[in-house]
């Protein structure tokens, strides 16, 4: 059965890898949408680009003469380097038409030939050459689709002779789409991640490592040996379950000393030496002088024989100066149960006192064993 955290760890991965893949169909749709846009922006500014260098390069109207066009004196028919400038200065395909037949082109056919000869799609040659009209949009090009602008080429007395051409295949439109895409792609990537690790930081820190502690904690008191509180921070259900935890061990350590007490004040029972306080086992106390101190009259209501027994114990082994917080983080008690007990052997005659003064902060009572 997989843990906690890896569940945990397994849905945060699946979220966010089903939220990138959705993100990325959305964005390749509209970077499909916008890379076509573009791509008509970009061939109505080609045409008029174009349309003015035309005018500008080889002044005069067009004409056609003897089965040739001519821009003023300027023969245009198989003239392709008028094309090919035309072209390099744009990175489009460019042609003229005489009619609806290429005369001058960079487009080329199947076999690599320059497509002189062959004609305009049908549907461009009524809109152009019929209507009088601007044609934009996606058309067929000896054999293949281009995004693609066709203007009519008009006589000085208005008459249509011609179309002038600009287009871009669709392998530019795949090429800005991808580089587009695989941009997007590469922000998502590292948008992810950076969520992904704030997100496992914030479930470690809020969720994981409290429920660890305090299952760490869980374990010891099943195993009998009764823990400190678990102080974890983390979401308010989480602070729920440390109050929870801590008030059953608060529960379990006065449940053991009344049973330890009980069984202690039996006559049957003969203290031997203890091993957790969850055996009710009542051990010695271990310092001979205290327990002629304390005599018959027995230990203060509240305090109980084993409990002082594991403190003595502690006392004996480390038969020097102790605060209270270095006792009770020995005996895992409680601090101010523990303070009851040292301040019992210090009235008792068994512990004697001291303040130590430090630089900073209130002073530190120690206990000395005599």
């Amino acid at each position: 059965m997989r843990s906690l955290k890896h569940q945990i760890l397994i849905f945060l991965l699946g979220s966010l890898i089903l939220l990138a893949s959705s993100f990325l169909v959305v964005m390749g749709f509209y970077m499909k949408d916008r890379a076509v846009a573009t791509a008509i922006i970009k061939v109505k500014t080609d045409l008029a680009t174009c349309e003015e260098i035309l005018d500008k390069t080889y002044p005069g109207p067009w004409s056609e003469q003897a089965g040739n066009l001519y821009k003023g004196s300027i023969k245009i028919s198989l003239n392709n380097d008028i094309v090919d400038h035309l072209a390099n200065l744009t990175g489009d395909t460019v042609t003229i038409f005489l009619g609806d037949t290429r005369i001058a082109t960079t487009v080329r056919g199947s076999n690599g030939e320059r497509a002189i000869g062959t004609k305009v799609a049908p549907n461009v040659a009524q809109t152009v050459l019929q209507d009088g009209q601007t044609y934009v949009g996606e058309a067929n090009v000896v054999g293949e689709w281009y995004q693609t602008g066709y203007i009519p080429l008009r006589t000085e007395n208005g008459n249509i002779i011609g179309i002038f051409y600009v287009g871009i295949s669709h392998a530019y439109e795949q090429e800005i789409f991808t580089q587009s895409l695989i941009k997007t792609a590469g922000i998502g990537l590292v948008l992810t991640c950076l969520v992904a690790l704030l997100t496992w930081f914030f479930l470690q820190r809020a969720i994981v490592y409290p429920l660890h502690n305090i299952m760490l904690a869980t374990r010891d008191v099943a195993t009998g040996h009764i823990t400190e509180k678990v102080k974890v921070s983390g979401a308010k259900e989480i602070g729920e379950l440390e109050d929870a935890f801590n008030q059953m061990v608060e529960q379990i350590q006065s449940l053991t000393e009344e049973i330890s007490r009980m069984t202690c004040n039996s006559p049957e029972n003969e203290p031997i030496e203890t091993k957790n306080l969850l055996t009710a086992e009542c051990p010695p106390i271990p310092i001979p002088n205290i327990v002629g101190r304390i005599g018959e009259a027995g230990l203060p209501k509240g305090l109980h024989q084993a409990t002082l027994g594991q403190i003595t114990q502690f006392l004996q082994a480390n038969r020097r100066p102790l605060s209270a917080e270095e006792v009770a983080e020995g005996v895992k008690l409680t601090r101010v149960t523990v303070r009851r007990y040292l301040e019992f052997l210090e009235h008792s005659g068994a512990l004697r006192s001291e303040q130590k003064y430090g630089t900073v902060g209130r002073p530190v009572k120690l206990f000395i064993p005599l």
